[in-house]
């Protein structure tokens, strides 16, 4: 088959890591970047043809896909155009930045066949994947409560992070509801807190004024009857638990390292009374791979494990958690999505790394 031809607009920070997703594309012969757009200043970081008028991406006859990876203002904007134009999309987070273009974005995808793809792809990592499998399975009981955490102290190379469209629920709390909602399914009421804890931030050098939050905390109730909570923030300067935590009513599963960057599970189950550590079994997987998972379903014809329908479920919950913070009360969650079914985990001695056997309590 012909390889799949790809168009980037953006070329900032993100731009290297999915360009070593687009090489090891080249090398096997399934894909091949043709264009590229960005500021003037980076056209000397792309040895293909370079752009600074996203225009020239889109229109272009030679591009299959257009990955985008600009700051979150203007992905509805292109990824609007791009759909319309026939392109297939896939996109760094968020959908969008309001709900009415979220979804005007899933209905373009839709009504032209093409496929519309938004970070972070934390589902395709083979940790997550086993882990949920084997909370389909029943290894852990019937799902009653979870928790998700990510954050750290904060970027200081964009202003964008620390601006009415940016905030901690975009850059950080995307990761945690979208692994939450792919263990457990959808979201139907959502209850939030978040604040600004540091008032004044120092970005590129230049005093800056918050004015998105830095700190969240947010509670979903899920269709299942299982809640979970998000913990998220720039104010988190460090942390050692695990990135996600599923409670069952006979055991525990736990992801070890960010869902991001998994490094491993552990597993308890009362029937054993011991807990299982099991050893991250790709620790080189990329955060990147929804390219690599989009391009492979193109040339197979394969519907992707991710759709523009779950980007829309977590976009919705991003902006209702902010909308109930602000309100005070809890809000109905609307849109839904069906998640992915994974195939048995295949768990054994090879992957068992050791036991740490304690009381149970």
């Amino acid at each position: 088959m012909k390889p799949l031809r790809i168009g980037v607009i953006g070329c900032g920070n993100v731009f290297s890591a999915y360009r070593a997703i687009i090489d090891k594309l080249e090398l096997r012969g399934v894909a091949q970047l043709v264009i590229a757009c960005g500021r003037e200043k980076q056209r000397g970081s792309v040895d293909k043809e370079f752009t600074t008028n996203d225009r020239d991406v889109i229109a272009n006859p030679g591009v299959d896909l257009v990955l985008i990876l600009t700051p979150p203002s203007e992905h509805a904007r292109l990824a609007r155009e791009a759909l319309a134009a026939g392109k297939h999309v896939l996109m760094e987070k968020p959908l969008a930045t309001n709900l009415t273009d979220a979804r005007e974005l899933v209905e373009v995808a839709r009504k032209n066949q093409t496929h519309l793809l938004c970070a972070p792809f934390t589902w395709l990592s083979p940790t997550f994947q086993t882990m949920a499998a084997r909370i389909h399975a029943g290894d852990i009981g019937k799902p009653c409560s979870a928790r998700a955490r990510y954050g750290w102290s904060g970027p200081w190379w964009s202003e964008w992070f620390y601006r009415g469209q940016g905030g901690c629920i975009f850059d950080l709390g995307v990761y945690c509801i979208t692994s939450l909602v792919g263990l457990l399914g959808p979201v139907k009421r959502v209850t939030a807190f978040m604040g600004t804890n540091i008032p004044e931030r120092e970005v590129d050098g230049r005093k800056l004024r918050v004015e998105a939050e830095d700190t969240a905390q947010v509670l979903l109730e899920f269709a299942n009857g299982a809640i979970g909570a998000v913990t998220t923030g720039f104010t988190m300067q460090q942390y050692r638990n695990p990135a996600l935590e599923v409670y069952g009513t006979s055991g525990v599963i736990q992801m070890l390292g960010d869902d991001w960057d998994p490094d491993g599970y552990e597993v308890w189950q009362n029937d054993l009374g011991a807990w299982q550590v099991f050893k991250e079994t790709e620790p080189d997987w990329p955060w990147t791979d929804g390219l690599r998972h989009l391009v492979e379903c193109i040339q197979r014809d394969e519907g992707p494990l991710i759709t523009s329908e779950h980007a829309l479920h977590v976009m919705e919950i991003m902006l209702k958690a902010r909308e109930s913070s602000a309100q005070g009360r809890a809000l109905p969650i609307e849109s839904t999505f069906t998640a992915p079914q994974f195939q048995a985990a295949k768990t054994g001695p090879a992957h068992l790394m050791h036991d740490r056997t304690r009381e149970h309590k």
